[in-house]
């Protein structure tokens, strides 16, 4: 039994990985932490994700946490999961981290991380998201050159970072297929006046509104016809189970720094 711990237990994204360890297999809720002052903390942890009380204290004390599991999962903010990744180093816990918008000095320090411990990060923890990543890739191989591509992504009107990290990720994909350096060819909206669409650009868009979940669509647009691919999410079920996924999986690995490609045996390292 792999015993599991939550940060930012009492966020939308938290309750819902809270709900899927609790009806899956083989793991088990340990606890859940939030920041000081969250007005939840010393609510019971499974009350807050409406599966009925759990006698888990919602608590703000990341080393106890540490202590207690062994494995944590954090979709939280990027000072919030570099914190539980230093945690996790200093105890030798496995740890996933779903949350996007980190820096590059940011995302060097999980990698420098991975070297003592068993880490899980990627920009998007949905099985049908890294179907949709090899398939883009796919795409992109065979079609080359001779076809435009544009990357449009919407998600609810809280996201704070755009353009989403799944979205990024496919625009990295793409341009490494397609051999171009994307700080010189990635167009980021578009505004006024040109001398037409440049043949190597790689459009992303961003949409913000509502409660949309997450809609990812990449559109490879030729001579007489258009491709599209589209995955569009329902729920935030789908991202925990990954990640819940992610957290048996990786139980089993060496130290080191994988991706859901690596999870789901999809081709990655």
């Amino acid at each position: 039994m792999i015993k599991i711990g939550v940060v930012g237990a009492a966020g939308r994204m938290g309750k819902t990985i809270v709900s899927c360890i609790d009806d899956t297999d083989g793991v088990a809720l340990c606890c859940g932490t939030e920041a000081s002052g969250n007005p939840a903390l010393g609510q019971d942890v499974g009350d807050l994700a409406g599966i009925g009380k759990k006698n888990i204290a919602l608590h703000d004390d990341l080393e106890e946490m540490m202590r207690t599991c062994d494995a944590v999962i954090d979709f939280s903010t990027p000072e919030s999961s570099i914190k539980t990744l230093e945690a996790a180093v200093v105890q030798k816990k496995s740890v996933v981290i779903g949350t996007t918008g980190l820096s590059e000095a940011e995302k060097g320090q999980i990698q420098e991380a991975a070297k003592t411990i068993r880490c899980v990060f990627a920009p998007n923890m949905s099985i049908g998201v890294n179907v949709l990543f090899k398939v883009v890739q796919d795409v992109a191989k065979i079609l080359g050159d001779a076809y435009d591509v544009e990357i449009v992504e919407a998600h609810h009107k809280f996201k704070k970072d755009a353009p989403s990290g799944t979205a990024v990720h496919l625009s990295e994909l793409v341009a490494e297929v397609l051999q171009r350096d994307l700080n010189e060819v990635g167009v980021y909206g578009r505004k006024g006046f040109s001398d037409g669409r440049g043949p190597k650009e790689i459009g992303i868009h961003t949409l913000r509104a509502g409660d949309i979940v997450g809609e990812h669509r990449v559109l490879f647009g030729g001579m007489g016809e258009t491709l599209e691919v589209l995955h569009r999410a329902q729920s935030r079920e789908t991202f925990a189970r990954g990640a819940v996924r992610a957290a048996q999986w990786v139980a089993g690995q060496p130290p080191g720094l994988y991706d859901m490609q690596d999870v789901l045996g999809l081709g990655g390292k």
